[in-house]
């Protein structure tokens, strides 16, 4: 009951869309492990689970944040996203971290490189702050689509609370985060080359999400004037 209006649980509809987004990220964190022990050829490596774990994590924080509303946004692509923006999506979110556990995982039976414990460990705990920072972004932001879009359909408005408030994309910085420290949790350097290519795919996106913002979204021209960096203070 919210101001003595009777609270409703989400639409059949929603219901459904929501148990298709979960279904897809535990089916994501399937597949990355398999790949990895697979191609690693052992089952016994404690940071493959490590990983494993993380990518669960961050899968259950994503539900959780989001909602039944934003689950239902994200489970597919909408009309009205932007046609640039659906391979771009498809490459930081699906095939840049398969590419990188691919190569980790060739590594770690290959032996081609190493990375000391102590830099492994600091790696998982950037890796768990990137996902409470992106986790945070989700929470505020329930315009956090999967694609780019305007959302005309949803109210699209300007977030500014949580995290928009020190960067314009909270959401990408925690991706650029947990993308650059999955190699060194998973002891390959590498894993680093095809992490560092993901991640320029990923800067150009913000760049082109953001110039669509600036140019279609009411609001978002006088937002970048009082945030003006994209992803990290100080820098860009």
């Amino acid at each position: 009951m919210h101001n003595g209006v009777p609270a409703r649980g989400p639409a059949p509809d929603n219901r459904k869309r929501m148990f298709v987004a979960i279904l897809k990220s535990a089916l994501v964190a399937l597949v990355m492990a398999v790949v990895l022990f697979l191609v690693a050829g052992r089952w016994d490596w404690t940071m493959g689970w490590v990983y494993t774990g993380l990518v669960l994590l961050s899968a259950a924080a994503s539900v959780l944040a989001a909602g039944p509303d934003l689950l239902a946004e994200r489970s597919a692509i909408p009309q009205g996203a932007k046609r640039w923006d659906v391979p771009l999506s498809i490459l930081v979110a699906r095939v840049g971290p398969l590419v990188t556990v691919l190569v980790a995982a060739l590594d770690e039976r290959m032996g081609w490189s190493s990375v000391a414990a102590w830099l492994q460990w600091v790696s998982v705990v950037v890796a768990l702050l990137s996902m409470a920072f992106a986790a945070w972004a989700m929470a505020v932001n329930r315009f956090f689509s999967a694609v780019v879009r305007i959302q005309a359909d949803r109210g699209h408005q300007v977030v500014t609370g949580g995290p928009y408030r020190f960067v314009r994309h909270p959401g990408y910085a925690g991706s650029v985060l947990f993308q650059l420290a999955t190699p060194l949790i998973l002891g390959s350097l590498w894993a680093l080359i095809p992490a560092a290519l993901t991640v320029a795919v990923l800067v150009l996106r913000t760049a082109r999400e953001d110039r669509t913002l600036q140019a279609e979204l009411e609001g978002y021209m006088e937002y970048a004037h009082r945030v003006r960096y994209r992803l990290l203070p100080g820098v860009w």
